[in-house]
């Protein structure tokens, strides 16, 4: 069984399904149009078709060293196996994509059952940080747990008061910060309503002010500091949220944010709005890291776990081999 068939047999029974065909929508147009339209010059994997791909998989935001490595990848095993079919290449081609992402092993994000699970949320202003804060927050109240929100991200005008509605809007208790104040006094807040009021969630929206990494660094490491003295072993996740639609920029600040702090996934907001859907990939091999939730859309059920089969397999829905 090729991987396309493979990846519809595992996209079928998902409940998903809908959102990430239709949120991804932009990206498949261009990717699978793209690629198609290489099939109509093909004559085998020489020098030209590997530019025509390098060009698309750019094209895709998968970035530069990212796309060479699945280039090299794809022409290394057409000789191997000796492929000669445009559609055993394409099938090559998303094989390689998912090897790359598979490449590392996650660590699966567990519940803490010695007391309230502390997640923090970083990343630069405009990266929709308090949007998803929400989102997540309706994600866990569906799984049937208790959520809380700190508003931590003190610096941004208006960032406290529009936690402070979308938790009015879920029903969850919103810890305020003080305007201008610091930060981590409002994690500690929430850390103490959280055991107290036995929460099974909190989720803190940081500030997402980026001067410089000394900074950085150290509003982050203080940050550390006060939640694992308020509950040990917290924070229990530190989820980087970045903005699909700045493609290689948004990986940049990403890499100066998890040499800040230790991140230990990524949220990608606004692939719906981007026709560059190949940052996936991208930031798994820049990053190392796992892509934990997508945004697919602007409801507050369109942030969706990640998964790779279903993006795969929306991604490239209608390639050759495909239907």
């Amino acid at each position: 069984m090729g991987i396309f068939s493979k990846l519809k047999q595992a996209f079928s029974g998902k409940q998903d399904s809908d959102r990430y065909l239709s949120g991804l929508d932009k990206s498949r147009k261009s990717f699978s149009e793209k690629i198609r339209r290489l099939s109509l010059n093909f004559t085998g994997v020489n020098e030209e078709f590997l530019e025509e791909l390098m060009v698309i998989l750019l094209e895709a935001d998968i970035g530069i060293h990212t796309a060479q490595k699945i280039v090299d990848a794809v022409e290394n095993t057409a000789m191997d196996r000796k492929l000669k079919n445009f559609d055993e290449i394409v099938e090559c081609l998303i094989e390689e994509m998912a090897k790359m992402y598979n490449a590392k092993e996650d660590r699966e994000f567990e519940f803490n059952d010695q007391g309230p699970t502390v997640i923090l949320m970083v990343g630069v202003n405009g990266s929709g940080k308090t949007t998803t804060t929400a989102k997540l927050s309706k994600l866990f109240l569906d799984q049937g747990k208790t959520v809380a929100v700190a508003a931590a991200d003190t610096f941004r005008a208006g960032a406290i008061d529009q936690l402070a509605v979308w938790a009015e809007r879920l029903n969850i208790h919103c810890i305020k910060g003080r305007e201008n104040g610091d930060p981590s006094a409002a994690l500690v807040d929430g850390c103490r309503y959280a055991v107290e009021n036995k929460i099974d969630v909190l989720i803190g929206d940081t500030a997402g002010r980026l001067q410089n990494k000394t900074n950085l660094m150290n509003e982050l490491s203080k940050m550390h500091r006060v939640v694992e003295r308020e509950i040990p072993g917290a924070p229990h996740e530190v989820w980087l949220v970045l903005d699909a639609t700045t493609g290689q920029n948004g990986i940049s600040q990403a890499e100066l944010f998890t040499e800040a702090c230790n991140v230990t996934g990524i949220i990608l907001t606004k692939l719906d709005g981007t026709a560059k859907g190949g940052i996936v990939i991208a930031i798994r091999d820049r990053l190392g890291l796992p892509v934990k939730y997508i945004g697919l859309g602007e409801k507050l059920d369109d942030l969706r776990p990640f998964d790779l089969d279903a993006y795969l397999y929306s991604l490239c829905e209608g390639l050759a081999g495909n239907e």
